[in-house]
């Protein structure tokens, strides 16, 4: 048996930058591959002291499914840029961007650079040093706010890479409807990834992600998207905050991993 491990290392994110990089492996068999986890917000996922709400706990997560019973899951974070975070988070191809107001100083879409970053580089990184899973569905997606955009985006775009996706706080609200209506109107077809995608309603920040959420998974559905590949979990009290993330992770992973071992 090989023992659990935090990894960290940093790859070269443009000409300019590298970013961190977090690979959480779980204690684990020798030639094992465990399904895995690539997240945004690194930073926020393991250190209790990284947001004034804690952490993701991520790791407590995954070693509860292992006491259940589970193999596990490896965790992989991708730090974010800080006061560059929603740039990097946010697509410029789903159309023009909405409340900027809500967005940090000085803001232009570059999710797509995130996006070929994670693709690229990230991904085949981790799949050639660490006892991942490299098919579809041992592969899922997941991030908060502008990272469950991202997760949802990674996800759609690469649909037969990632067979599960987490959207959790998704930021669509930073299109329109229309805009959307316009992205996803070639998008849906056969293959499409598990969408897990979970808002919480209970201040003014999620009230207005929640009020996004709903017109979504209708025209989700309206576009064709298979009931079947669609949860949408609505905890009405929880506000936009790692606590609340921390709390519908556990749920999220459980679904991913039982998902994962029937396929």
């Amino acid at each position: 048996m090989i023992n659990s491990a935090l990894h960290t290392v940093e790859l070269d994110y443009n000409e300019n930058e590298k970013k961190r990089i977090w690979i959480y492996v779980p204690a684990h068999k020798e030639g094992e591959r465990l399904p895995v986890v690539y997240m945004t917000d690194g930073q926020n996922l393991f250190d209790e002291a990284s947001t004034a709400y804690g952490s993701w706990g991520v790791v407590c997560a995954v070693e509860a499914e292992i006491k259940n019973g589970s193999a596990g899951a490896v965790i992989v974070g991708i730090d974010n840029g800080n006061a560059k975070r929603d740039c990097e988070l946010t697509p410029d191809c789903i159309g023009e961007v909405q409340l900027k107001e809500l967005l940090c100083d000085d803001f232009v879409p570059k999710g797509e650079e995130f996006d070929s970053f994670f693709v690229n580089t990230v991904l085949p990184y981790v799949e050639t040093n660490f006892p991942v899973r490299c098919d579809k569905n041992g592969r899922a997606v997941c991030g908060s706010s502008s990272g469950g955009l991202m997760s949802f985006f990674s996800g759609i775009e690469h649909k037969t890479l990632f067979g599960f996706v987490g959207a959790f706080s998704p930021a669509f609200l930073c299109y329109t409807e229309d805009s959307w209506r316009m992205y996803l109107s070639d998008k849906i077809t056969g293959g499409m990834p598990y969408l897990y995608i979970y808002t919480g309603n209970g201040d003014e920040l999620e009230q207005m992600i929640f009020q996004s959420v709903e017109p979504m998974y209708d025209l989700l559905t309206e576009k064709g998207y298979p009931y079947d590949m669609l949860n949408e979990v609505v905890l009405l009290e929880n506000k936009h905050n790692e606590k609340a993330w921390k709390e519908i992770f556990p749920d999220f992973l459980h679904t991913f991993l039982h998902n994962a071992n029937l396929k």
